[in-house]
């Protein structure tokens, strides 16, 4: 990040910060969580922790199974990355202090 001057966008699943590691899904599932979701944010020197840029959530009930949690999470992730991304290289995000201001038109 040091070296590069553009910026970066990245996405992570929403069962951080309670389901870390390997396995986030199977733990996730495991502890009966009833909403996942996906955040897409501007890459800073603190891992996850830079301005959002786009969010999404769904529920999950007791018919989900971990594939199918899994299978939504990734969903989810595609579609805050694409969001994400596409409202970049329209111009329609500008960073305020921490946080990002995202302009619908």
């Amino acid at each position: 990040l040091r070296w590069y001057e553009g910026d970066i966008i990245n996405i992570h699943h929403g069962l951080l910060p309670s389901f870390k590691g390997s396995n986030p899904y199977k733990q996730a599932w495991e502890a009966g969580v009833k909403l996942i979701g996906a955040t897409a944010h501007y890459v800073t020197e603190d891992l996850d922790e830079g301005p959002i840029i786009e969010q999404r959530v769904s529920r999950v009930s007791h018919r989900d199974t971990l594939r199918t949690v899994r299978l939504k999470s990734e969903r989810l992730e595609s579609a805050a990355l694409h969001d994400a991304v596409r409202y970049f290289v329209e111009n329609r995000v500008t960073r305020v202090g921490g946080r990002t201001i995202v302009f619908n038109w």
